[in-house]
C-alpha cells in the first residue's frame, strides 16, 4: 500500500483512512474523557479479589500519557501503559502497603508493585538529583473515580517493539494515536523534555 493509500483509504480523495481497528489502551480506545474541573483526587485500588492495596492520591494528576517502555505496568492486552503524575506529598498509601515490593531497586524510578496481583501502585525517584524528582508516577484506570486528567500524548512509541509488537504495525498504530489526539514522541513530549534540560542546565551552570 503506497502512501496515498494509507493517508486516504484507498485512493479515494474524499476518504480519509481510519485505525479504528488498532488497539491502544482501554482507557483511550473508545475516545478520551476530559478531566472534571475541580477534581482533587481520589483513590487508586489494586486488582486483588480481597485485601487489596489502596493508595489515596490528594490532587488532580498531570501529564497523563501512554507508554510505550517496557518497564511500565500494562493491562491485559495492552501494548502502551497509561501513566500521570502527581506531587509525592499528595500520595499515601492508604491500606495494606504491606504487600508492596519495588520491582527494580536499580530503576530510576522504583516501581511499587502488589506482590498479590502484579499492578504499579504508583512509581516513586528518590534520587534528589533527577528531574522529575518529587513526583509520583500513578495509573489512574486503577480509580473507580472519574474527572482525573486525560492522556495528552504518547511518549516511548518505538519501544513498544521491544515488547514484541511487529514494527509492520507501527504505521498504523501511530496513526491510531494520531486519531485520538495523542501525538507520537519517541522520547517524552516537548514540555517535559525542555523540563529535563533546564534541570540539567542549572546543575551544569549553564542556566541560573
Amino acid at each position: 500500500m503506497g502512501i496515498f493509500d494509507k493517508l486516504f483509504g484507498g485512493g479515494d480523495p474524499g476518504t480519509v483512512a481510519s485505525y479504528r481497528h488498532v488497539k491502544i489502551h482501554p482507557s483511550v480506545d473508545n475516545g478520551i474523557k476530559p478531566a472534571t474541573q475541580g477534581f482533587s483526587g481520589g483513590t487508586l485500588k489494586c486488582k486483588c479479589p480481597s485485601n487489596k492495596v489502596i493508595v489515596t492520591v490528594e490532587a488532580q494528576t498531570a501529564h497523563n500519557h501512554v507508554c510505550g517502555c517496557t518497564k511500565c505496568w500494562k493491562p491485559d492486552g495492552a501494548i502502551f501503559s497509561q501513566v500521570a503524575v502527581v506531587s509525592r506529598d499528595k500520595l499515601k498509601v492508604t491500606e495494606n502497603g504491606d504487600k508492596l515490593s519495588i520491582v527494580d531497586p536499580s530503576a530510576a524510578i522504583q516501581r511499587h508493585a502488589c506482590t498479590g496481583c502484579g499492578v504499579h501502585m504508583y512509581g516513586r525517584i528518590e534520587n534528589t538529583g533527577h528531574p522529575f524528582h518529587g513526583l509520583d508516577f500513578v495509573h489512574t484506570e486503577l480509580s473507580s473515580q472519574g474527572g482525573w486528567s486525560p492522556a495528552e500524548f504518547a511518549a516511548f512509541v518505538s519501544s513498544i517493539i521491544e515488547s514484541g509488537v511487529d514494527p509492520a504495525r507501527m504505521d498504523e498504530i501511530r496513526g491510531r494515536l494520531r486519531e485520538l489526539g495523542l501525538e507520537p514522541y519517541d522520547c517524552l513530549s516537548p514540555p517535559l523534555m525542555d523540563a529535563i534540560a533546564t534541570h540539567l542546565a542549572k546543575q551544569s551552570g549553564a542556566l541560573r
